[in-house]
Protein backbone atom coordinates (compact mmCIF):
# COMPACT_ATOMS: atom_id res chain seq x y z
CA UNK A 1 0.00 0.00 0.00
CA UNK A 2 1.59 3.10 -0.97
CA UNK A 3 2.39 5.64 1.41
CA UNK A 4 0.75 9.40 1.68
CA UNK A 5 1.57 12.38 3.92
CA UNK A 6 -0.51 15.35 4.94
CA UNK A 7 1.06 18.30 6.41
CA UNK A 8 -1.71 20.69 7.43
CA UNK A 9 -2.57 23.06 10.54
CA UNK A 10 -6.25 22.37 10.03
CA UNK A 11 -7.08 18.83 12.17
CA UNK A 12 -10.44 18.76 10.64
CA UNK A 13 -9.04 19.69 7.15
CA UNK A 14 -6.42 16.65 7.38
CA UNK A 15 -8.87 14.16 9.07
CA UNK A 16 -11.36 14.56 5.91
CA UNK A 17 -8.44 14.31 3.42
CA UNK A 18 -7.51 10.79 5.54
CA UNK A 19 -10.90 9.91 5.33
CA UNK A 20 -10.98 10.69 1.30
CA UNK A 21 -7.98 7.93 1.47
CA UNK A 22 -7.63 5.81 3.67
CA UNK A 23 -9.40 2.62 1.67
CA UNK A 24 -6.82 2.50 -0.85
CA UNK A 25 -3.56 3.94 0.83
CA UNK A 26 -1.90 4.08 3.88
CA UNK A 27 -1.99 8.04 5.53
CA UNK A 28 0.05 10.09 7.81
CA UNK A 29 -1.16 13.37 8.79
CA UNK A 30 1.08 16.10 10.85
CA UNK A 31 0.13 19.71 11.66
CA UNK A 32 2.86 21.78 11.46
CA UNK A 33 5.87 22.07 8.26
CA UNK A 34 8.42 21.33 11.00
CA UNK A 35 7.15 17.99 11.72
CA UNK A 36 6.10 17.62 8.10
CA UNK A 37 9.72 17.79 7.13
CA UNK A 38 11.24 15.43 9.34
CA UNK A 39 8.27 12.66 8.50
CA UNK A 40 8.99 13.28 4.73
CA UNK A 41 13.09 13.07 5.65
CA UNK A 42 11.96 9.61 7.72
CA UNK A 43 9.09 7.88 5.94
CA UNK A 44 9.17 6.18 2.38
CA UNK A 45 6.07 8.18 1.00
CA UNK A 46 4.34 8.24 -2.43
CA UNK A 47 2.89 11.65 -2.50
CA UNK A 48 2.87 14.45 0.24
CA UNK A 49 -0.48 16.31 0.12
CA UNK A 50 0.91 20.12 1.86
CA UNK A 51 -1.38 23.34 3.18
CA UNK A 52 -0.03 26.52 2.07
CA UNK A 53 -0.98 28.65 4.50
CA UNK A 54 0.21 27.53 8.04
CA UNK A 55 1.40 29.49 11.05
CA UNK A 56 5.37 29.69 10.98
CA UNK A 57 6.84 27.93 8.18
CA UNK A 58 4.16 28.08 5.09
CA UNK A 59 4.16 25.48 2.60
CA UNK A 60 5.97 27.01 0.06
CA UNK A 61 8.18 27.32 2.73
CA UNK A 62 8.62 23.49 3.44
CA UNK A 63 8.37 22.94 -0.23
CA UNK A 64 11.80 24.17 -1.15
CA UNK A 65 12.85 22.88 1.93
CA UNK A 66 11.55 19.40 0.25
CA UNK A 67 13.14 20.04 -2.83
CA UNK A 68 16.48 20.91 -1.33
CA UNK A 69 17.19 17.22 0.42
CA UNK A 70 18.26 14.52 -1.29
CA UNK A 71 15.83 11.98 0.35
CA UNK A 72 12.60 13.64 -0.74
CA UNK A 73 13.29 16.04 -3.30
CA UNK A 74 11.57 13.03 -5.99
CA UNK A 75 8.49 12.95 -3.73
CA UNK A 76 5.60 14.59 -5.67
CA UNK A 77 3.99 17.15 -3.59
CA UNK A 78 0.18 18.61 -4.18
CA UNK A 79 -0.36 21.77 -2.66
CA UNK A 80 -3.72 22.14 -0.84
CA UNK A 81 -5.18 25.71 -0.94
CA UNK A 82 -7.63 28.50 -1.41
CA UNK A 83 -5.07 31.03 -2.69
CA UNK A 84 -7.02 30.16 -6.37
CA UNK A 85 -4.81 32.66 -8.30
CA UNK A 86 -2.33 32.59 -10.79
CA UNK A 87 0.54 34.03 -9.36
CA UNK A 88 0.29 31.83 -5.93
CA UNK A 89 -0.69 28.84 -8.39
CA UNK A 90 2.75 29.52 -10.73
CA UNK A 91 5.01 30.36 -7.31
CA UNK A 92 3.65 26.72 -6.07
CA UNK A 93 4.62 25.18 -9.45
CA UNK A 94 8.09 26.85 -10.07
CA UNK A 95 9.20 25.95 -6.72
CA UNK A 96 8.16 22.17 -7.88
CA UNK A 97 5.17 21.45 -6.87
CA UNK A 98 3.33 18.70 -9.31
CA UNK A 99 -0.35 20.07 -8.78
CA UNK A 100 -2.93 22.33 -7.13
CA UNK A 101 -6.35 21.01 -5.18
CA UNK A 102 -8.19 24.62 -3.91
CA UNK A 103 -10.42 24.57 -1.10
CA UNK A 104 -13.46 23.24 -0.39
CA UNK A 105 -12.55 19.95 -2.48
CA UNK A 106 -14.52 17.81 -3.69
CA UNK A 107 -13.20 13.83 -2.91
CA UNK A 108 -13.44 12.72 -6.56
CA UNK A 109 -11.36 15.05 -7.38
CA UNK A 110 -9.02 14.36 -4.85
CA UNK A 111 -9.00 10.69 -5.67
CA UNK A 112 -8.73 11.43 -9.03
CA UNK A 113 -5.70 13.26 -8.86
CA UNK A 114 -3.93 11.42 -6.13
CA UNK A 115 -4.06 8.45 -7.62
CA UNK A 116 -2.73 9.81 -11.09
CA UNK A 117 0.45 11.28 -9.52
CA UNK A 118 1.22 7.93 -7.57
CA UNK A 119 1.01 6.17 -10.77
CA UNK A 120 3.35 8.50 -12.15
CA UNK A 121 5.59 8.44 -9.58
CA UNK A 122 5.43 4.17 -9.64
CA UNK A 123 6.40 4.90 -13.22
CA UNK A 124 9.11 7.02 -12.50
CA UNK A 125 10.49 5.09 -9.76
CA UNK A 126 10.31 2.00 -12.00
CA UNK A 127 12.24 3.65 -14.51
CA UNK A 128 14.83 5.17 -11.84
CA UNK A 129 15.36 1.67 -10.77
CA UNK A 130 16.34 0.39 -14.04
CA UNK A 131 18.38 2.84 -14.69
CA UNK A 132 20.13 2.55 -11.53
CA UNK A 133 20.48 -1.16 -11.72
CA UNK A 134 23.75 -3.57 -12.57
CA UNK A 135 22.31 -5.42 -14.94
CA UNK A 136 25.31 -8.44 -15.03
CA UNK A 137 24.82 -8.50 -11.27
CA UNK A 138 21.33 -7.48 -10.48
CA UNK A 139 22.35 -5.67 -7.87
CA UNK A 140 22.81 -1.45 -7.42
CA UNK A 141 25.23 0.38 -9.84
CA UNK A 142 27.89 2.95 -9.28
CA UNK A 143 25.36 5.78 -10.25
CA UNK A 144 22.83 4.34 -7.23
CA UNK A 145 25.55 4.06 -5.01
CA UNK A 146 26.47 7.75 -5.07
CA UNK A 147 22.77 9.25 -4.52
CA UNK A 148 22.58 6.39 -2.01
CA UNK A 149 26.33 7.15 0.05
CA UNK A 150 25.14 11.06 0.05
CA UNK A 151 22.13 10.37 1.72
CA UNK A 152 23.33 8.10 4.45
CA UNK A 153 26.76 10.36 5.05
CA UNK A 154 24.17 12.89 5.63
CA UNK A 155 21.85 10.56 8.17
CA UNK A 156 24.60 9.38 10.14
CA UNK A 157 26.18 12.64 10.91
CA UNK A 158 22.75 14.17 11.71
CA UNK A 159 22.11 10.71 14.16
CA UNK A 160 26.28 11.06 15.21
CA UNK A 161 26.27 7.19 14.69
CA UNK A 162 28.70 5.14 12.57
CA UNK A 163 29.18 4.23 8.86
CA UNK A 164 31.67 2.19 7.59
CA UNK A 165 32.49 1.94 4.02
CA UNK A 166 34.02 -1.13 2.17
CA UNK A 167 35.96 -1.20 -1.01
CA UNK A 168 35.95 -4.88 -2.29
CA UNK A 169 37.92 -6.46 -5.27
CA UNK A 170 38.54 -9.74 -6.89
CA UNK A 171 41.93 -10.84 -6.87
CA UNK A 172 43.61 -11.80 -9.70
CA UNK A 173 40.83 -10.64 -12.02
CA UNK A 174 43.00 -10.03 -14.99
CA UNK A 175 44.52 -13.78 -15.09
CA UNK A 176 40.98 -15.33 -14.50
CA UNK A 177 39.86 -13.53 -17.83
CA UNK A 178 43.03 -14.21 -19.63
CA UNK A 179 42.71 -17.92 -18.74
CA UNK A 180 39.05 -18.58 -18.80
CA UNK A 181 37.63 -15.99 -20.81
CA UNK A 182 35.32 -12.86 -20.52
CA UNK A 183 32.04 -14.96 -20.83
CA UNK A 184 33.40 -16.70 -17.52
CA UNK A 185 34.62 -13.65 -15.70
CA UNK A 186 31.03 -12.69 -16.01
CA UNK A 187 29.76 -15.50 -13.72
CA UNK A 188 32.59 -14.51 -11.23
CA UNK A 189 31.54 -11.03 -11.08
CA UNK A 190 27.99 -12.26 -10.89
CA UNK A 191 28.45 -14.84 -8.19
CA UNK A 192 30.44 -12.58 -5.71
CA UNK A 193 27.99 -9.99 -6.09
CA UNK A 194 25.20 -12.70 -5.22
CA UNK A 195 27.53 -13.35 -1.56
CA UNK A 196 27.06 -9.55 -1.21
CA UNK A 197 23.70 -9.06 -1.57
CA UNK A 198 23.01 -12.16 0.51
CA UNK A 199 25.37 -11.32 3.33
CA UNK A 200 24.86 -7.73 3.09
CA UNK A 201 20.32 -7.47 3.02
CA UNK A 202 19.70 -5.44 6.29
CA UNK A 203 18.39 -2.28 6.01
CA UNK A 204 21.06 -0.50 7.42
CA UNK A 205 23.25 -2.22 4.52
CA UNK A 206 23.97 -1.49 0.77
CA UNK A 207 26.01 -2.61 -1.74
CA UNK A 208 26.34 -2.06 -5.48
CA UNK A 209 29.05 -3.16 -8.07
CA UNK A 210 31.37 0.11 -8.50
CA UNK A 211 33.30 -1.22 -11.80
CA UNK A 212 34.75 -4.13 -13.49
CA UNK A 213 35.50 -6.03 -10.55
CA UNK A 214 35.31 -4.01 -7.58
CA UNK A 215 32.12 -3.67 -5.43
CA UNK A 216 31.84 -1.05 -2.56
CA UNK A 217 29.42 -1.42 0.77
CA UNK A 218 27.65 1.18 3.02
CA UNK A 219 26.97 0.01 6.37
CA UNK A 220 24.67 2.24 8.94
CA UNK A 221 25.74 1.60 12.79
CA UNK A 222 27.70 -1.19 14.31
CA UNK A 223 31.34 -0.54 15.70
CA UNK A 224 34.51 -1.42 13.35
CA UNK A 225 35.57 -4.67 15.24
CA UNK A 226 31.73 -5.89 14.25
CA UNK A 227 31.75 -4.81 10.94
CA UNK A 228 35.19 -5.96 10.14
CA UNK A 229 34.60 -9.40 11.40
CA UNK A 230 31.08 -9.08 9.37
CA UNK A 231 33.32 -8.11 6.35
CA UNK A 232 35.99 -11.30 7.23
CA UNK A 233 32.95 -13.55 6.81
CA UNK A 234 31.51 -12.57 3.35
CA UNK A 235 35.62 -12.94 2.29
CA UNK A 236 35.30 -16.50 3.29
CA UNK A 237 31.92 -17.76 1.97
CA UNK A 238 33.10 -16.11 -1.63
CA UNK A 239 36.46 -18.44 -1.09
CA UNK A 240 34.02 -21.15 -0.03
CA UNK A 241 32.53 -21.35 -3.44
CA UNK A 242 35.46 -22.98 -4.96
CA UNK A 243 35.08 -21.44 -8.27
CA UNK A 244 38.61 -22.58 -9.32
CA UNK A 245 41.23 -19.89 -10.41
CA UNK A 246 44.32 -20.09 -12.47
CA UNK A 247 46.62 -22.98 -10.71
CA UNK A 248 49.31 -20.80 -11.17
CA UNK A 249 48.28 -17.85 -8.89
CA UNK A 250 45.30 -19.11 -6.59
CA UNK A 251 43.38 -22.26 -6.37
CA UNK A 252 40.08 -20.78 -5.75
CA UNK A 253 38.71 -17.50 -6.98
CA UNK A 254 39.33 -15.12 -3.78
CA UNK A 255 38.41 -11.58 -2.91
CA UNK A 256 39.94 -8.88 -0.82
CA UNK A 257 38.59 -6.15 1.22
CA UNK A 258 39.09 -2.91 2.45
CA UNK A 259 37.55 -0.70 4.80
CA UNK A 260 36.60 1.70 7.39
CA UNK A 261 34.55 2.77 9.96
CA UNK A 262 33.62 6.65 11.00
CA UNK A 263 31.26 8.80 13.18
CA UNK A 264 31.37 11.61 11.07
CA UNK A 265 30.76 15.19 11.83
CA UNK A 266 29.53 17.84 10.31
CA UNK A 267 32.59 19.39 7.99
CA UNK A 268 33.53 15.65 7.15
CA UNK A 269 33.73 14.62 3.70
CA UNK A 270 32.57 10.97 2.78
CA UNK A 271 35.48 11.86 -0.09
CA UNK A 272 38.17 11.53 2.39
CA UNK A 273 37.01 8.22 4.10
CA UNK A 274 36.15 6.41 0.85
CA UNK A 275 39.70 7.35 0.10
CA UNK A 276 40.68 5.80 3.29
CA UNK A 277 39.02 2.75 2.75
CA UNK A 278 40.32 2.18 -1.17
CA UNK A 279 43.77 2.42 0.99
CA UNK A 280 42.80 -0.52 2.97
CA UNK A 281 42.50 -2.47 -0.21
CA UNK A 282 45.23 -1.32 -1.37
CA UNK A 283 46.97 -2.72 2.03
CA UNK A 284 44.93 -6.31 1.69
CA UNK A 285 46.81 -6.60 -1.79
CA UNK A 286 50.46 -5.71 -0.46
CA UNK A 287 49.80 -8.06 2.40
CA UNK A 288 48.99 -11.14 0.09
CA UNK A 289 45.18 -10.63 -0.87
CA UNK A 290 42.54 -12.50 0.03
CA UNK A 291 41.93 -11.01 3.01
CA UNK A 292 40.10 -7.74 5.03
CA UNK A 293 42.36 -4.60 6.28
CA UNK A 294 40.05 -1.89 8.28
CA UNK A 295 40.64 1.08 9.59
CA UNK A 296 39.06 1.52 12.83
CA UNK A 297 37.07 5.08 14.03
CA UNK A 298 40.98 5.72 15.40
CA UNK A 299 42.10 4.70 12.01
CA UNK A 300 44.09 1.85 14.13
CA UNK A 301 43.91 -0.78 11.46
CA UNK A 302 42.88 -4.26 11.70
CA UNK A 303 43.61 -6.90 9.38
CA UNK A 304 44.05 -11.14 9.29
CA UNK A 305 46.79 -12.88 9.42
Amino acid sequence: MEKILIVDDSALQAAQLKSILKDEYKVTAVNTAEEGLRQASAGDYSLILLDVVMPGMDGFTLLKKLQEEIITRSVPVILITSLADIQHEQHGLTLGAVDYITKPFHPLIVNARVHTHIKLYQYRKQVERQSMTDQLTGIANRRRYELYSASKWQEAVRLQIPVSICMFDIDYFKVYNDTFGHPAGDKVIAAVANVLSQRLRRSTDFVARYGGEEFVAVVLGGGAPAVFEHIRTIRQEVEKLHIPHSPQVSPWVTISGGGVTAIPKNGDEYGVFLKIADAMLYDAKKFGRNRVVWADENLKQLREP
